[in-house]
C-alpha cells in the first residue's frame, strides 16, 4: 500500500501547487473549486492508505524480494448474488434525478437509499441468539 499511499501523496502535491496558479492564470472560482476539492479527496485516500500501510505492514508486492506464490489464494469476500448492489444504485440515480428535475423526488428515494445502504452493510451478520439463524441451529 505504500506505493499506492506515495502515488496519491503525489497528485495532491501537484494539486496543491496547481490551484494558486489556476487561480493566478484563469481567476476562475469553480475551477480553483473543483481543484480544492480534488486535493481533499486525494488527501483522504492518500490518509487512508497510509495508514493503513502502517498497521498491516509491508504486502508481497510491496517488498522486492517476495516470490509469485506468497499472494496465492484468497484475496477477500466477494459476495455473488446479492441484489442489495442495485437496489443502492436505482436509489442514488433517484436522489440524484430528484436534483435535477424537483426536491420532491430526492426526498422519496432518500429512505430507500437508506434502507439499501442497511440492507447492503447488514447482508451477512447474523446476531448471537437469533432465532432463525445458524447460532442457534435454525434451519
Amino acid at each position: 500500500m505504500k506505493t499506492e499511499a506515495k502515488l496519491f501523496g503525489w497528485v495532491g502535491i501537484f494539486l496543491l501547487c496547481v490551484i494558486p496558479l489556476y487561480w493566478w492564470l484563469a481567476k476562475d472560482t469553480v475551477g480553483v473549486t473543483t481543484l480544492s476539492m480534488a486535493f481533499g479527496l486525494c488527501t483522504l485516500v492518500w490518509f487512508y492508505l497510509y495508514f493503513t500501510a502502517i498497521r498491516i505492514g509491508p504486502r508481497p508486492e510491496d517488498r522486492d524480494d517476495a516470490e509469485i506464490e506468497e499472494m496465492a489464494g484468497e484475496l477477500g469476500f466477494f459476495s455473488p448474488h446479492s441484489w442489495w448492489p442495485l437496489y443502492a444504485a436505482g436509489s442514488a440515480a433517484l436522489a440524484f434525478m430528484g436534483v435535477i428535475f424537483g426536491w420532491w423526488l430526492l426526498l422519496i428515494a432518500a429512505p430507500f437509499g437508506a434502507y439499501s445502504v442497511i440492507g447492503l452493510v447488514f447482508e451477512y451478520y447474523r446476531r448471537e441468539n437469533d432465532r432463525y439463524g445458524e447460532a442457534s441451529g435454525g434451519h
